[in-house]
């Protein structure tokens, strides 16, 4: 429950304070930090294994104010009902013994302190060998003028010999970059200079299509025949066909050759005698208008004389 009832009567300082002893020790829920091999029975233990432990605060020990805290475990017993449970019993599991165990501050890490034994890792004795090899080398300068400048002075070498190393994979990088980028631009010019050719090749050949077309096809004004829709359309209105006939463009097709065929010899035969008779006769007679009064049945009554 995060939110309590306090009444409003209530006095803190009423309360009174439980004193336990100065350390006591606390049940808590852990995994091993290590993989270790128990001394009194042999049996491994794997590093994640869960135990109910009892935690406690080392006395005297510390590490710049940091306090160091002290873990107790029992394996044995969880193995021992294991094997009930599965296997035959073996004298060398009854032990039933504690192991212990501290935090390490110094080498942010835990370390085994009784009962049991950690087992070898590579890479922890190799960080210890660097570490005592670093002590050595310091106390050896300090003792040393002469040395401390041999050391000094390898130093320097190798940071140079890196630093040409990293001058040259930089520069080897730049100039991969300026070919490549060289290579984009070459290639992106040569693509614009063929895109250019394409289109100019694309135009010529429109122009000389758009000739070729207008040299083919040509229209030309003919004039229009009596029996056409149009000198019908001129009937029926009441007008002259002389006034309401008008040329026709017409559209031709020819050969596209050096000569230009006449027009005449392009019409066909029936229109052309039609425009030869029309060019040699009289001009048509004008069609006298119709009586249309006279044809509907109207008549238009006279006024009389009005007498004075």
């Amino acid at each position: 429950v995060l939110n309590k009832y306090f009444p409003p009567d209530f006095d803190p300082s009423l309360i009174p304070r439980r004193r336990g002893p100065k350390n006591s020790q606390q049940v808590v829920r852990l995994m091993a930090p290590f993989s270790m091999r128990c001394n009194t029975c042999g049996e491994y233990i794997y590093k994640g294994k869960k135990f109910n432990a009892r935690k406690e605060t080392v006395d005297g020990e510390d590490y710049y104010g940091i306090k160091i805290f002290r873990f107790y475990i029992k394996w044995c017993v969880i193995a021992l009902l294991y094997i009930f449970a599965f296997t035959e019993s073996h004298p060398s599991t009854l032990c039933s013994a504690e192991i212990t165990f501290k935090t390490d501050p110094k080498n942010t890490d835990y370390s085994a302190e009784h009962g049991a034994s950690r087992n070898f890792e590579p890479w922890r004795e190799e960080r210890v060998v660097e570490e005592e090899d670093r002590l050595a080398r310091l106390e050896e300068e300090e003792n040393n003028p002469m040395k401390a400048l041999e050391n000094r002075t390898v130093d320097a070498k190798r940071e140079m010999d890196i630093l040409d190393a990293l001058q040259d994979i930089r520069a080897r990088n730049a100039r991969n970059e300026r070919v490549g980028q060289a290579s984009d631009i070459v290639s992106r010019m040569n693509a614009e200079e063929e895109e250019t050719e394409e289109e100019r090749e694309r135009r010529l050949a429109e122009e000389e299509d758009e000739k070729l077309v207008r040299e083919v096809f040509s229209k030309v004004s003919v004039p229009a025949l009596p029996g056409s829709s149009s000198a019908a359309a001129a009937d029926s209105s009441g007008d002259s066909p002389t006034e309401a006939t008008s040329p026709q463009l017409v559209t031709i097709k020819r050969k596209a050759d050096d000569v230009e065929p006449d027009l005449r010899s392009l019409l066909p035969e029936s229109t052309r005698v039609v425009l030869g008779t029309k060019s040699l006769g009289a001009p048509p007679a004008k069609k006298p208008k119709s009586d249309l009064k006279n044809k509907l049945g109207i008549k238009i009554a006279k006024k009389g004389k009005v007498a004075v």
